[in-house]
């Protein structure tokens, strides 16, 4: 038997196709990409999330010498929101990316790790978050949960929970 995983998305030609609240959390994004700390790969990510309190808080990757040390974008967002609004849903994340060593002109997604936190936020909360991904220029996508990016999400029920 053969069985078959689909997703769907909204692909927009630019972020000014963007509806305002959306283009604004892209903006932040691309705002804090600016000042990541990416010295080693010269990859900078941001990552902009909307609260459910209307609040846009914002993140970029940290890199370490020690490169299992450093920390993406998308977790150091993740933690935060968590750890400082902790009574919060997360509603929808911008993630935009730039290079030094050329022009990235497609959205890249978030790594494994980063998919399998997001996640799992997600199903804690109990409410989608909607995605956004973004390139250096060119087009966004949207992503309407973070299981459109981990359909085989690892999950059970069978872990303990303390």
């Amino acid at each position: 038997m053969i069985e078959e995983f689909k997703i769907s998305y909204k692909s927009y030609g630019s972020i000014k196709d963007l509806n305002d609240q959306d283009h604004q959390l892209v903006l932040k994004s691309e705002e804090i990409l600016r000042k990541a700390y990416a010295v080693y790969s010269g990859f900078s990510v941001g990552a902009a999330a909307l609260l459910s309190n209307g609040e846009i808080i914002a993140a970029n990757n940290q890199e370490n010498i020690a490169f299992p040390s450093s920390m993406c974008a998308e977790r150091v967002l993740f933690y935060f929101c968590k750890a400082n609004y902790p009574n919060l849903n997360i509603k929808k994340v911008a993630i935009s990316v730039k290079s030094v060593e050329k022009v990235i002109k497609d959205p890249i997604s978030p790594c494994g790790s980063c998919r399998q936190t997001m996640f799992e936020y997600e199903q804690n909360q109990n409410e989608k978050i909607k995605i956004l991904l973004k390139g250096e220029v060119g087009k966004v996508l949207e992503m309407n949960s973070v299981e459109d990016l981990l359909p085989l999400a690892f999950k059970t029920d069978v872990l303990k929970r303390y």
